[in-house]
């Protein structure tokens, strides 16, 4: 079957692990199997698009059902790479009520390679430590399912969240990292930073919440070389603040 690299937006996509994959078969089982055999209902000979969560994606066939596993054979073999040439990971101040569902899902869909919900001193939503995991599940359902949505060849990570001095550490070793400031002026030097930046880059970006970040947060940023930047003249709400980064740094880096 010839296949031009064009893959049609209505076929099924299914991230499964490594191991499932031998030479140029591929089995899928669990929920996956239950879904494309009982609610899908799909055929032997029908197409579908498998993800190792990792760098890799190929078109199957399927070729075989089971008790247990649909069987499926790689059409092409060589793998389709749809992730960023950097790793963008998403330091965002917790909004209130569902923003951040949306803020993860148009992130996931930009590229980012990981997202961390972060408390700052204008964080208004309280944290229930007894919900947190529960919260931080239905996160990661939304970023998988953005990443089965936009095509991507892994699933983004969604973390629990964590303080921004937590969050500044663990971007300490980091190559890039940008704090989009309000109070910040002169574009130019905007572009001159995101002109800059290397392929397989390790990029953080540190959004603020409703209110943007407190002047001691953007001065202890400063101190640790956390560059702030502006992302033009008008005030961004902080559900579009992270998704401008990401679109400006996909159109400098995107092959």
């Amino acid at each position: 079957m010839m296949y031009n690299n064009i893959i049609q937006e209505y076929m099924q996509h299914f991230f499964i692990s490594k191991n499932n994959i031998e030479g140029n078969m591929v089995r899928i089982g669990g929920t996956d199997f239950k879904h494309i055999k009982n609610v899908l209902r799909m055929k032997i000979g029908e197409e579908i698009l498998i993800s190792d969560d990792d760098t890799a994606s190929y078109i199957c066939e399927i070729i075989e059902f089971d008790d247990t596993e649909v069987v499926a054979k790689i059409v092409p073999k060589e793998a389709i790479d749809r992730e960023l040439p950097v790793e963008i990971w998403v330091f965002q101040g917790l909004p209130k009520s569902d923003k951040m569902e949306t803020i993860i899902q148009k992130s996931v869909e930009l590229g980012a390679f990981a997202i961390v919900p972060v408390v700052t001193n204008r964080t208004i939503v309280k944290i229930n430590k007894d919900k947190e995991a529960k919260k931080t599940k239905r996160w990661q359902t939304i970023s998988e399912s953005a990443a089965k949505q936009s095509m991507r060849n892994k699933i983004p990570k969604v973390y629990e969240p964590i303080s921004f001095e937590e969050a500044i550490k663990i971007a300490a070793d980091f190559d890039v990292r940008l704090i989009p400031y309000e109070n910040e002026e002169g574009f130019e030097y905007t572009r001159k930073v995101l002109s800059n930046i290397k392929y397989n880059s390790k990029i953080a970006i540190f959004i603020g919440p409703e209110g943007g970040f407190e002047e001691s947060e953007i001065i202890k940023a400063k101190s640790l070389d956390i560059l702030p930047i502006t992302l033009g003249k008008r005030i961004l709400r902080t559900e579009t603040a992270a998704l401008t980064l990401l679109s400006m740094l996909i159109y400098n880096l995107e092959n």
